[in-house]
């Protein structure tokens, strides 16, 4: 499931920017392969720190309240892609997706929960951080020592 549209692309940087950045062969016209690109990767970067924590893509059918967050972040991102294609990058673009990517570094390390009304599918490949079985310890560490 996407996260954004080229069309949004489009709507976040502006006719001019968006032709200028993405107008590879000269024509004057966005070359669509080359948007596909910077918007899959960027929804892919998103879902990479995502996937630290949830399964991903997040289903925004049922969590549509996510939708516009989830939106403005790829949209951080692949703005910011599609500028270092053509340097220099802009100060807003590269401060827009240094705070995005600490964000998304917050979700993925627990710091910071995504608002969803209800509880999210956590990514259940990435198992159980820790578990033991078998019966309790008899021997501590000290007792090992001789102590």
């Amino acid at each position: 499931m996407a996260y954004i549209t080229n069309n949004d692309i489009a709507d976040r940087l502006g006719s001019a920017a968006y032709v200028q950045f993405t107008d590879d062969d000269g024509d004057g016209v966005a070359d669509t392969p080359v948007v596909d690109e910077a918007r899959l990767g960027a929804e892919g970067e998103v879902n990479g720190y995502l996937a630290r924590r949830y399964l991903v893509p997040i289903d925004l059918s049922v969590h549509t309240e996510l939708a516009d967050l989830l939106k403005s972040v790829t949209l951080d991102v692949v703005e910011f892609r599609l500028h270092v294609r053509r340097p220099p990058v802009a100060p807003d673009a590269l401060r827009r997706y240094e705070q995005t990517v600490g964000w998304l570094r917050g979700v993925t390390e627990g710091r910071i929960e995504l608002p969803a009304s209800s509880e999210l599918e956590t990514n259940a490949a990435l198992g159980p951080l820790a578990s033991s079985s078998g019966e309790e310890r008899l021997l501590t560490r000290d007792e090992l020592r001789g102590q």
